[in-house]
């Protein structure tokens, strides 16, 4: 008996989220009905969860908000994953196959760059200051 409650619940929850995003990127109801093809009353309704939206009307909306069905869905970030990171990625995403590889080559050579020294080894800078301090 409680599956019938659930699937009663879905279309407000999946209307909620709808709801939240549009908001959060300051779209109107009919700047987002307009963009996915559809009236605004019928996106109203969705958010309100009287309607059911469809897997394509999804599609279009994840389309617009940039995010895959599992980011839609999974509200929480796993732990040590900012909002930064997220961003991060979407971008990184949207690059073509070359900027991501020179993108993944500059990480690289950031990491490299910037691991830890032994602190008893020095630079030759610091030995030459040293150097210099002694004459």
């Amino acid at each position: 008996m409680n599956s019938g409650r659930s699937r009663w619940k879905q279309p407000a929850l999946v209307g909620e989220r709808i709801r939240t995003l549009r908001k959060d990127r300051n779209l109107t109801q009919t700047e987002l009905a307009s963009r996915i093809g559809i009236q605004q009353s019928d996106l109203c309704r969705m958010e309100n969860g009287e309607y059911k939206v469809s897997l394509e009307t999804l599609f279009k909306i994840l389309s617009i908000f940039e995010m895959n069905v599992a980011e839609f869905f999974h509200e929480q970030l796993p732990p040590g994953v900012s909002e930064s990171d997220v961003d991060f990625l979407h971008d990184y995403r949207k690059l073509d196959p070359e900027a991501q590889r020179e993108v993944w080559d500059f990480l690289r050579f950031k990491r490299t760059d910037n691991e830890e020294k032994d602190p008893r080894e020095k630079t030759l800078g610091e030995r030459n200051s040293d150097r210099d301090k002694k004459e």
